[in-house]
């Protein structure tokens, strides 16, 4: 049972191993939400997110029998890391499961903290079962990612220090996977503060605590498909559920492609790389409807590979077509590229890539495609340069993705 000296306990416990996370105030998301928004940046702790809270304080309770068999977790990659970080201090042995599409750093970062990594399944739930079966095989103890009172406890610790920061915090925003870090953070902020609003937050790819809300009962979901993989989990806590019911206000739901803007959003604006699980509550603050209320987004963790980052900065740069490609007709005769050229140039567009197709048509006049990628400041700046494409008769197409063309203007 979660009561307030558990909390108070686990707190001091975790203390112990835990970098000072204190309150980022800011300006960008408060000026575009009309709140006093602060950032509680988790993605900075020693091993990348909050997961060696719950981790480290678990295994302070375990008896000496159990820590001499040694740990087994399965995780998509936080929790991993935890489970290592804190068995390494504790001088126990430790054994990871991990899903088999788990990004390289994680798996990497798991091994450098002295664990041994087995992958196995495409996502969280089969890795789980996994690390289950080898636990029976082997007689080691499991050490549960969420659905563990004692590890909600340990994640719980950071409402402490929210409110202890901010006591006067309107409204807390918390990830939500398997709902370990919601159930301690919306428990302890409700005994502390019953007027604090907590806001669960989930992908809209694996929003099992939302469906699980709105029948009344745990329920799994069929699959899971999400960038945010360390949120990608079909079912949530049975343990942990009643105390969701109890303490949570609302749960929001996220699409991916809100996840990539966030994440250039906190680059450009803050300097911070938070992986795609920790930017859903970055995504939430457009969606909540209040004004002038003091708001703590948890950043949940910044675990993240630098391929996963290019791809996403990529795709957030095309989203708020900051590069677009575009298609044009030239005639096939010398100086109609220097034509083009001193266009996009009086435009201030920044051509990226240029591709020069002589071989699409037989008809002379219309004989070359030119595929330009651009840069611009944005869709206002995109539309006047494909605005003055099309005043000189070039008749641009914006290229999609597999080559599909759209009308540009």
């Amino acid at each position: 049972m979660l009561t307030l000296e558990k909390f108070e306990e686990a707190s001091e416990v975790v203390s112990k191993v835990t970098l000072e996370t204190k309150l980022v105030y800011s300006e960008y998301f408060s000026a575009q939400t009309g709140n006093k928004v602060y950032f509680k940046p988790e993605n900075m702790q020693y091993t990348g997110a909050y997961k060696v809270r719950g981790a480290y304080y678990k295994i302070s309770t375990l008896s000496e029998e159990e820590k001499s068999k040694g740990l087994i977790t399965a995780s998509a990659g936080n929790h991993a890391q935890g489970v290592a970080y804190a068995a390494k201090l504790a001088g126990i042995p430790a054994t990871i499961v991990m899903p088999t599409t788990t990004p390289l750093m994680k798996v990497n970062r798991t091994k450098g903290y002295g664990a041994e990594v087995i992958l196995e399944g495409d996502v969280f739930d089969e890795a789980c079962n996994y690390a289950y079966k080898l636990a029976d095989e082997r007689g080691l103890t499991f050490v549960h990612p969420f659905n563990d009172l004692d590890v909600a406890a340990g994640q719980g610790s950071i409402a402490m220090e929210i409110i202890k920061e901010l006591p006067t915090v309107d409204y807390i925003l918390v990830p939500i996977g398997g709902g370990g870090l919601c159930t301690g953070v919306s428990t302890l902020a409700k005994m502390l503060n019953p007027k604090i609003k907590v806001i669960g937050v989930e992908p809209a790819g694996a929003n099992c605590m939302q469906e699980s809300l709105r029948q009344g009962k745990v329920v799994s979901l069929p699959s899971v498909n999400t960038i945010a993989d360390g949120t990608a989990v079909k079912c949530p806590g049975d343990k942990l559920f009643s105390y969701i019911q109890e303490n949570v206000d609302e749960i929001i739901s996220i699409e991916d492609s809100e996840l990539i803007v966030s994440f250039l959003d906190m680059v450009e604006n803050h300097k911070m790389i938070v992986e795609n699980s920790g930017l859903l509550t970055v995504a939430a603050l457009k969606h909540m409807n209040v004004d002038n209320k003091k708001i703590v987004s948890i950043l949940s963790g910044g675990n993240m590979d630098v391929i996963t980052m290019a791809s996403i900065v990529q795709l957030g740069l095309m989203q708020r077509d900051r590069i677009f490609t575009v298609s044009i007709l030239l005639p096939d005769k010398p100086g109609e590229l220097a034509k083009v050229s001193s266009l996009l140039a009086k435009e201030q567009g920044n051509v990226i890539r240029l591709e020069h197709n002589q071989f699409i048509s037989i008809n002379r006049n219309s004989a070359v495609e030119l595929r330009i990628t651009l840069e611009a400041f944005g869709t206002e700046h995109k539309n006047s340069i494909m605005a003055a494409l099309t005043a000189q008769g070039y008749r641009p197409k914006l290229v999609k993705s597999k080559g599909t063309y759209s009308d540009g203007c």
